[in-house]
C-alpha cells in the first residue's frame, strides 16, 4: 500500500515537473527544440527507470539507456543560451 502511494506521488511529481519546466522556458523567452533536449533527456531517464521497475527490467538494459540519455543530456547543454544579466 505504501509503495503504491509512493509511485503514484512520483507520477504526479513528474507531471508537475514537466509543466513547470515548460512554463519556466516560456517565461524566460527560451525557444527552440535543441535547448529543450537536455530536460527531455532527464525526464526520459525518470520514465525509463519507472518502466524498468514496473516491468522487471532492472538490469543492464535500463542502465545502458539511462547512461546514454545522461550523456546525451550533457551533450545538448551546449545549446543553452548564455545569460547576459
Amino acid at each position: 500500500m505504501f509503495a503504491d502511494i509512493m509511485w503514484g506521488s512520483l507520477g504526479i511529481i513528474l507531471i508537475i515537473a514537466v509543466f513547470l519546466t515548460i512554463r519556466k522556458r516560456k517565461l524566460a523567452g527560451v525557444t527552440g527544440f535543441k535547448s529543450a533536449l537536455t530536460p527531455i533527456c532527464f525526464f526520459l531517464i525518470v520514465f525509463v527507470n519507472i518502466l524498468a521497475y514496473f516491468f522487471g527490467f532492472m538490469g543492464l538494459f535500463s542502465w545502458l539507456i539511462s547512461v546514454l540519455l545522461l550523456i546525451l543530456a550533457a551533450y545538448f547543454t551546449k545549446f543553452f543560451s548564455v545569460a547576459t544579466d
